[in-house]
């Protein structure tokens, strides 16, 4: 391929928000906690993953952790995702959508939408098991991660 047909080069600092940015690169909230009382993992078609861990108090999310094997999208995704969620009440939690992320984000390739959805269906299902160990504490001691 010459230089006259060569699609442009994507500068990271320039084509992004600065929200984007600071989202891709923080690793402050990027752990894995041994025993959490919400888990969830989804894992998209394009094989990147996300785990979400959650510590309730109060009905508000106390802590809210991620890891991902994913692309640096995925990343910002996930981080985003802690951001909006962290010290929120479970029902506010739920109405975090992929829209929302990628509204914050600002910058988002419009290809890459679908890690949004990935670690927005990791946080639903961690929700999803906060309230199933709520109703069944003893379910809590035998989950596998």
């Amino acid at each position: 391929m010459d230089r006259k047909t060569e699609p442009p080069a994507l500068n990271v600092w320039k084509d992004h928000s600065l929200r984007y940015l600071e989202m891709a690169l923080r690793t402050d909230k990027r752990e894995r906690l041994t025993t959490p009382d919400g888990y969830g993992k989804r894992t998209g078609e394009c094989g990147d993953t996300v785990e979400m861990f959650l510590t309730v108090r109060n009905n508000r999310i106390q802590t809210i952790s991620f890891d991902t094997d994913g692309c640096i999208n995925t990343h910002a995704c996930a981080n985003t995702l802690v951001f909006l969620a962290e010290g929120k009440t479970i029902a506010h939690a739920w109405e975090i959508t992929p829209e929302k992320v990628i509204e914050f984000l600002e910058t988002l390739p419009e290809e890459q939408t679908h890690c949004a959805e990935l670690a927005v269906g990791a946080l639903y299902l961690a929700l999803v098991n906060f309230q199933e160990c709520k109703h069944a504490p003893w379910k809590k001691l035998y989950a596998k991660r």
